[in-house]
């Protein structure tokens, strides 16, 4: 008759929380570590993954651990990635009692986290990243930590976590307890153990790679162009299936492949958030979608029952790679079917790693109903398999407003739509558009609504450019120049105004060139004064009845008494300026030439 958790020393408290899951009997490596554990021993532990490791070191934490102060817990379980940190908390929750149970891990915000610390947390859940954050700010302190539980060492290594756990051990108070558990014992992991473990007791149960041995191993030749049809035959075959590919991109991609091909499908990986993940995971554990896309490094997190096929549609980059996929399938004594697609430059790396794992199967043409035919005693969770679920309808494209298109792919369509009703006179709504010749020039008088009064003036209100003394002035804003009210020109001694440049006729202008410039007709600035553009750098003074002068002194005559009758000396560069295009000086610049423009006013 095999032990019972009572058997071993468990609370009764526990063995109450365990009988209500329907847990009555450990497993292997939960009735070889258990005791040691309770008893305060080091262990380090090797067994496979779904072997039941998660309780074999939680019960006995939750058993021992000690109630602890706010930002110093007494025990600590550090797990590689947020999938495994989020369901070890879940199933220590479950037995926990009065324990208190907190879990920290990067993706997602740090309110929650820091809120549960200062509250109390007695027994801590990380990831290494996140827990050396929270340290580092202050909000953690390790000091009192006793109890030390190291899972997935193996899965850490790769993950290049190992210096952080490092770190993370020295920070923790001597002595301690701590207890390591992986699926190998070598490399990185036996020098951990030496480093930072006491006289462990070491127990491994089951094979080096049990779910090498257990699982069925298929080896399809597949081209470049036809994965995915053949990942669609596959999943429809056997599901529910994780399918593994190498990039975050690539997964995405896959999936929405997958789901217009009448799968539904979810991905995971380390671009969406933790409420994406586990949301992914949820519909995938209760059968809402058939196949799940995830990377490698998600792998390690899933510990999902019931996987009847995983699926390689990117190679993995070695064997432990291919150990650590496959074993999310043919878990707790079910089977389960691993296929491999194998590209033809991918043979001899497909060969070679067989060899590794210890296969020898050939490599053969898609074949789904023989797939079929060995996944049918591999049933999913049950022992029935379970019904097609729907695949959800593609979302509707959000309606852009004003019913144009608000999409960067549509900006041609904008453009080309644009100069058709360029050339047809018609604006994109199907509205006459007016002649060039009706439409109303800058500066001229409108009606209606629009900005400019009948006087051709602005008569909105903005603050102080529309202020009382700028209205009963009749002042220019644009270039500074006060006007009468009649309309007529006044005189600018600065050899020019800022701003705009209007023609006889009203129009307005930036340049001032253009025909009969030479001569001194044409288009003229607001204050009587030609453009930048006219012949020689001459200002025309048609609309003071005289002839042009040219010079620095061509705006003496028309400078106020107060100044003499003297125009202001100019700059070189301004002198420089005469006979090429360029911006009529700034009168505003010189204080005595805007006296003189006020005064003149």
């Amino acid at each position: 008759m095999s032990a019972t958790f009572f058997d071993l020393g468990v609370p009764a408290e526990i063995c109450a929380a365990l009988d209500d899951r329907g847990i009555t009997t450990p497993f292997p490596i939960q009735a070889a570590t258990i005791a040691d554990a309770l008893a305060g021993r080091d262990v380090c532990g090797r067994a496979p993954t779904g072997s039941g490791k998660t309780l074999a070191f939680g019960i006995p934490l939750v058993a021992t651990v000690e109630r602890s102060r706010p930002g110093h817990p007494r025990a600590l379980v550090l797990a590689p990635t947020r999938e495994l940190a989020e369901q070890i908390m879940s199933e220590l929750s479950a037995i926990a009692g009065r324990v208190r149970v907190g879990v920290v891990y990067g993706g997602v915000g740090y309110a929650g986290q820091i809120t549960a610390l200062r509250r109390g947390v007695d027994l801590l859940v990380a990831c290494p990243g996140r827990l050396e954050d929270l340290i580092s700010q202050g909000l953690v302190h390790l000091d009192e930590v006793d109890r030390v539980v190291i899972d997935e060492a193996d899965r850490m290594a790769d993950m290049g976590f190992l210096p952080v756990v490092r770190r993370l051990l020295d920070q923790t108070a001597q002595p301690r307890q701590t207890v390591l558990f992986s699926a190998t014992l070598d490399g990185d992991v036996a020098q951990l153990t030496a480093d930072h473990q006491r006289n462990p007791v070491r127990h491994e149960v089951g094979e080096e790679t049990p779910d090498i041995t257990v699982a069925d191993h298929v080896f399809w030749l597949a081209g470049p162009a036809n994965r995915t049809e053949l990942t669609v035959e596959a999943v429809n075959a056997v599901w529910p299936a994780i399918v593994f590919s190498r990039t975050r991109h690539g997964s995405d991609r896959l999936a929405r492949q997958l789901t217009q091909n009448g799968i539904a499908t979810a991905a995971i990986h380390g671009g969406r958030s933790q409420a994406q993940r586990n949301r992914a995971l949820a519909d995938f554990s209760q059968g809402r979608v058939q196949a799940l896309v995830a990377t490698d490094v998600a792998a390690r997190g899933i510990h999902v029952d019931g996987v009847a096929a995983v699926i390689h549609y990117d190679p993995p980059e070695d064997h432990k790679t291919y150990i650590h996929r496959s074993g999310r399938t043919a878990r707790a004594g079910q089977g389960g079917v691993v296929l491999s697609l194998v590209q033809p430059h991918q043979r001899k790396d497909a060969s070679r790693m067989q060899r590794h794992v210890g296969l020898e199967e050939p490599m053969v043409e898609p074949d789904a109903a023989a797939l079929r035919a060995r996944s049918d005693a591999v049933s999913p969770i049950g022992g029935t398999r379970r019904e097609v679920p729907p695949v959800p309808a593609p979302e509707p494209e959000r309606q852009p407003r004003n019913g144009r298109p608000g999409n960067r792919h549509d900006r041609s369509e904008r453009s080309e739509r644009s100069e058709r009703s360029e050339r047809s006179g018609r604006r994109p709504d199907g509205e006459r558009r007016p002649a060039r010749g009706d439409r109303p020039r800058r500066n001229e008088p409108r009606s209606g609504n629009d900005r400019n009064g009948p006087d051709g003036r602005s008569t909105e209100r903005n603050g102080a450019e529309r202020s009382a003394r700028a209205k009963r002035g009749g002042l220019n804003l644009a270039s500074r120049v006060r006007l009468p009210r009649d309309g007529s020109a006044a005189p600018d001694s600065s050899g020019g105004a800022r701003g705009r440049w209007s023609d006889g006729d009203g129009r307005s202008s930036r340049d001032g060139g253009g025909a009969g410039r030479a001569n001194g007709a044409g288009r003229q600035p607001a204050n009587g004064r030609s453009g930048p553009g006219a012949t020689g750098g001459q200002r025309t003074g048609a609309a003071a009845g005289r002839p042009a002068r040219s010079g620095p002194k061509a705006g003496a005559a028309a400078a106020g008494p107060k100044n003499g009758g003297k125009a202001p000396a100019r700059s070189k560069a301004q002198a420089g300026s005469a006979g090429r295009p360029s911006s009529p000086p700034n009168p505003a610049g010189n204080r005595k030439a805007r006296r003189a423009h006020l005064q003149w006013s």
